[in-house]
């Protein structure tokens, strides 16, 4: 590339940098080592911080993630992303780095997963910096290009919007997805032997799996052989084609991959947003972008920022923002010294398109400035050494690192306080409500943190402020539901749980929250049917599956523990949940083994009884019956062997058989309850299911 460095158009004036000309080489090093401190400080108190929002379905309800065993199923199957139907998208990488974190912490421990997620954030820093260089070197070669990289990935590094995706565990995609691309452009600029067989391509393809917007690689590559590897002038027909051929490679992947994503995704996956509306307002959700990254004020883990109206004075700002940042593109391009402006300002348009075309449930979302910022990073930071460069001030270069670390130390500063802000759910939450104070569910949820506390009160306050702006809102029901049985509202509970089944018939969500409060008020045949139907509706949700084996483990039912077990077990076989229950099965099993070898080398009517029941609790019903005959035949007056009988008769639903056993036990023993249960239950049944006869 030294002949376009060299060209006298763009050849840099020594006079224009007099102090900055003299730095040495250790400088860039010691300044490195200074960053890496730096980033250290300012997310030293974030390792702790909690789950938070949709963690709670990927991580924490997510089964799957709870054994190596599942990786493979991981890039075949988008369901075992989450335990939400509507959240299963296919980031199989994703899925694989939370069951190894979660194998290194030992269960759900957070640190580990944060001290994953922040040393692939530190490799993207140092990546950055030798990729700014790169371009730097290319555009403008000067001794200060090494400090002017390590400042833009300052810059970058301790921004506190960054904090927003680097403490938002299941949201790590975005950390994986950027550095699959820079990854790619590093490999593509700096080992330009990785070209001929496309090994630039692995981390791009790492990144993908992970999160698609890693398939904007494509058109950033091309642009920056476009800009920076062919001859003057730039926009030339056989340039336009040399770029498109030598990236055509990359675009090939994107189009073969893209096809593929969209294949793996489940068609139960609801993006959520409305596709005119939402679109209309990105570029006003751009403008919001493009100035948080000098100032910061409104970060919010939950923005209340709606869909604009054709109206609205800002979709007219937003538009005017987004033509103005494409002129600034377009105009320099034009010298290569400028170009890294240009790439940049393409770069952070380019990162921007997939969430802008794509409707999703929030126009905005601020974990979705990290992939933009770096091109952003690389324009912003490089027009400020080109203005420093034109004004022809001289400055030591001591002083200039000083200078540079003090504008950066407020940024650091909110980056640490924002880590204090996702330390747990209350405090993002609060956050939230404070910040957007008309968002339903930001005030549900912080509800929810007061009800975990114990403040029923204070919960069902910003339950009731929350169903104001979210009248419709099925999770919000269902949490008025649960609070309110909490303090034995019984009325009001059941009346919310059942508004939340009406207004989401088909989800699960609702079926197990109103089973576990049926289940505590002991109406349990109830519950067990709401579990059946939540399995049904959703069956990656563990929750319906262990309350509905809990209650069949007490029941000692286990004929139809059994099926679940088994079910449970083919789809996450090592969660130790699960294997709580295999284990209990497998206990049962051994003892109704143990009581058939006892009852015939030991024949007793205790013996024979004890046998009748184990096979009535595993669904043995005609073995349960014999089982109580054989125990009649060595005592003929045993009330016991009867009423078994009658309860074998009665799960078989042969009424008459069982009254008639119920009666013949109650004769031997009026005094035996569970007969008279069993006999009023066998007549009841009796005549609700035979038909009536109608005279004429």
């Amino acid at each position: 590339m030294g002949e376009f460095a060299a060209s006298s158009m763009n050849k840099p004036s020594d006079a224009n940098l007099p102090q900055l000309q003299s730095i040495p080489r250790y400088w860039a090093a010691l300044g490195g080592v200074c960053l890496l401190l730096a980033v250290l400080s300012a997310y030293s108190n974030h390792f702790q911080n909690g789950f938070h929002f949709d963690d709670s379905h990927s991580v924490e309800t997510n089964p799957y993630i709870r054994s190596l065993t599942n990786i493979p199923r991981f890039f075949t199957d988008a369901r075992t992303f989450s335990s939400s139907p509507p959240n299963q998208n296919y980031r199989p990488l994703v899925s694989t780095s939370l069951a190894l974190d979660y194998r290194m912490a030992g269960g759900l421990h957070p640190f580990w997963f944060h001290v994953s997620t922040f040393a692939w954030f530190l490799l993207q820093l140092a990546l950055m910096f030798l990729l700014f260089r790169k371009i730097l070197d290319i555009a403008h070669p000067a001794p200060a290009n090494p400090l002017i990289a390590l400042f833009m990935v300052a810059w970058y590094g301790l921004h506190p919007a960054m904090a927003e995706t680097v403490n938002y565990i299941m949201q790590r995609g975005d950390v994986y997805s950027t550095l699959g691309v820079i990854g790619g452009l590093c490999l593509w600029a700096l080992a330009p032997g990785s070209r001929r067989w496309g090994a630039y391509l692995v981390p791009v393809i790492l990144g993908a799996l992970s999160k698609p917007p890693a398939l904007m690689f494509a058109p950033i590559l091309f642009l920056y052989i476009l800009l920076f590897e062919l001859p003057e002038p730039t926009y030339t027909f056989r340039n336009l084609r040399t770029a498109a051929l030598q990236s055509l490679p990359a675009w090939v992947f994107s189009l073969a991959y893209g096809i593929f994503h969209s294949a793996m995704t489940p068609k139960e996956v609801v993006w959520g947003g409305v596709p005119v509306p939402y679109r209309v307002t990105q570029p006003y959700v751009w403008l919001r972008y493009f100035l948080s990254f000098f100032y910061p004020n409104h970060l919010n883990a939950d923005t209340d920022l709606q869909a604009l109206k054709f109206d609205d004075p800002r979709l007219f700002a937003g538009i005017v923002f987004v033509i103005a940042l494409l002129a600034v593109a377009w105009l320099t391009r034009q010298r290569r010294e400028l170009r890294p402006i240009s790439f940049g300002i393409a770069w952070f348009c380019l990162a921007l398109l997939p969430t802008s075309l794509k409707p999703l449930a929030e126009v905005e979302n601020d974990h979705r400035m990290f992939f933009p910022f770096v091109g952003l990073t690389l324009a912003v930071g490089w027009s400020v050494a080109c203005l420093y460069r034109r004004s022809r001030v001289g400055i030591h270069a001591a002083a200039a690192c000083g200078l540079v670390s003090l504008l950066l130390v407020p940024y650091a500063v909110a980056t640490h306080e924002r880590n204090e802000v996702w330390r747990s759910e209350a405090s993002l939450w609060y956050d939230v409500t404070v910040k957007s104070p008309q968002n339903a569910r930001g005030l549900m949820n912080y509800g929810l943190t007061r009800m975990a506390a114990g403040d029923y009160k204070s919960a069902l306050d910003y339950f009731n402020r929350a169903l104001v702006y979210a009248p419709a809102y099925m999770h919000l029901e269902v949490n008025l539901g649960i609070a309110n049985g909490a303090i034995n509202n019984d009325s009001e509970a059941e009346a919310h749980f059942r508004r939340a089944l009406s207004l989401a018939p088909n989800e699960a969500i609702p079926y197990y929250y109103y089973a576990r409060w049926l289940y505590s008020k002991q109406r349990t045949s109830e519950a067990i049917s709401l579990l059946q139907r939540a399995i049904v509706l959703n069956n990656s949700d563990s929750l319906p599956r262990y309350l509905l084996m809990q209650i069949y483990s007490q029941q000692a039912d286990y004929a139809q523990l059994a099926p679940l077990v088994e079910q449970t077990a083919s789809l996450y076989p090592d969660d130790p949940g699960t294997l709580t229950y295999v284990n209990l099965l497998k206990s049962f099993q051994q003892r109704q083994a143990a009581a058939e070898s006892l009852a015939r080398t030991s024949p007793s009517p205790q013996n024979w009884l004890q046998l009748s029941l184990l096979y009535h609790q595993a669904g043995r019903y005609q073995d349960c019956i014999a089982a109580a005959t054989e125990a009649l035949k060595l005592k003929p007056d045993y009330a016991d062997a009867y009423n078994n009988i009658a309860a074998g008769y009665q799960s078989l639903h042969q009424w008459d058989d069982a009254i008639r056993a119920s009666q013949q036990a109650l004769k031997l023993n009026p005094n035996l309850q569970i007969a008279k249960n069993n006999l009023a239950y066998s007549t009841w049944e009796k005549q609700r299911t035979q038909p009536t006869s109608s005279g004429h």
